[in-house]
């Protein structure tokens, strides 16, 4: 599958009884947040609970309207524990892109000095996307703008993770020397270095594509995932390790089993379990109406599919699974899926999305299913575990938005 179709397909799919699987009460869940254009629009990273015990995060768009975003350029907002919400910046675009930043995709990395460092996919000097560093505050500096080196990497979808010396390492999803995507090192200060230019052959066997973070191992190493690429050349994506010198190791590579049955496209980062394997999801692919999977693999390479979505009549049991998972207190998964569910002709036919929680042997349980009707469809950004709850967000839903199906929302859940 080529590169234009697997961003397209990337795009589309962002704008957009019961054997195993039960419900939890409806009192265990609760919308703290509704976006509303001018506070945020389509929060699709992740959260993170800063040191003062309030939540942070970004909006894909909305904030301030203008030529250059005509739906905004994305927030960057705190939330506080009673579900204040403020915004503590608004992206705005620059003539010719010089100094503007736009469409922050992926969460923020609070470190120890307080500071919160991410990505936008748009903008900077070079239109090629940038990273920025804020404080809580809402005092935003561009720290480097991709596209100043010719072939520094392009649109970085995912957000940064600080390694164990305090560099940040971080993926873009095109550029580089071959033109599809970059694993990079930068510093506090802004020195980034190139560390892998994926493609590197004709096949891409070394992947191609990368949409996720990385997360570093127990090994000093880091492991990520490509949304393309392989080297069974079907070009389905594949999970990868990257030492911090930049020696790139292909692990896996999916739908290296008929019908993809094993999984196809991992969208988003994996998770360290603690028994030393890493854990994620494909967004397709699966035994079942290629609708996903949750895998597990090891630092070795040895994957094995813990569960393939719509197993269950009419997708009850989700489909999907567009983010990565988080380990819980009690040694469970838990994540979400963007479709399945509860089927409404106002979620495309296919469900508004799910929340589950899986053991790491691979019995799902499902704990809420979004509605169209309860005004939180599509979530999109992985899990946060804090306080005894779950947090995340929803692509839509929400009221008093002039969006379809709506600007989003930030939740809990109780396991």
């Amino acid at each position: 599958m080529g590169t234009l179709r697997l961003r397209t397909m990337a795009c589309i799919v962002l704008l957009l009884w019961l054997a195993t699987a039960t419900s939890s009460p409806a009192q265990n869940y609760k919308t703290i947040v509704k976006f509303r254009g001018a506070n945020g629009e389509l929060p699709y990273g992740s959260l993170v609970q800063g040191k003062d015990g309030s939540f942070y995060g970004t909006t894909l768009r909305g904030g301030v309207s203008n030529l250059g975003c005509l739906l905004g350029c994305g927030t960057v907002f705190k939330i506080t524990p009673a579900g204040t919400l403020n915004v503590l910046h608004r992206f705005r675009p620059a003539p010719n892109c010089k100094d503007g930043t736009s469409a922050p995709a992926a969460g923020l990395v609070q470190t120890a000095n307080g500071k919160f460092y991410g990505t936008t996919v748009f903008g900077g000097k070079y239109c090629a996307g940038a990273v920025f560093e804020i404080t809580p505050l809402g005092r935003l500096t561009t720290i480097y703008s991709f596209g100043s080196q010719g072939n520094d990497g392009q649109e970085p979808w995912s957000g940064l993770v600080q390694g164990a010396h305090g560099d940040f390492y971080g993926t873009t999803s095109a550029g580089g020397t071959y033109g599809e995507g970059t694993v990079f090192k930068i510093t506090p200060a802004g020195k980034l270095t190139i560390l892998h230019s994926f493609c590197q052959d004709r096949f891409c066997t070394d992947g191609q594509t990368p949409f996720a973070g990385l997360v570093q191992g127990a090994d000093g190493s880091f492991y990520g995932t490509t949304i393309g690429g392989g080297t069974n050349r079907s070009f389905h994506g594949v999970v990868f390790k990257i030492t911090p010198t930049g020696k790139l190791t292909v692990l896996y590579s999916f739908c290296s089993k008929m019908n993809c049955t094993d999984g196809a496209f991992p969208g988003d980062a994996l998770v360290p379990g603690r028994d030393g394997s890493f854990y994620g999801t494909t967004r397709v692919g699966g035994n079942a109406n290629d609708s996903g999977t949750v895998f597990k693999i090891t630092p070795s390479g040895r994957l094995t599919t813990l569960y393939s979505f719509c197993s269950k009549a009419n997708c009850l049991d989700g489909s999907t699974p567009y983010a990565g998972l988080v380990q819980g207190l009690d040694g469970d998964f838990y994540g979400t899926t963007l479709e399945g569910g509860l089927t409404f002709n106002e979620c495309s036919g296919y469900g508004c999305g799910t929340v589950f929680k899986i053991t790491p042997i691979g019995k799902l349980t499902t704990l809420h299913r979004f509605s169209s009707g309860g005004y939180a469809t599509g979530p999109v950004g992985r899990l946060l575990r804090a306080n005894n709850y779950f947090y995340g967000s929803t692509s839509g839903g929400g009221v008093g938005c002039t969006g379809i199906p709506g600007c989003g929302t930030v939740f809990r859940i109780r396991p």
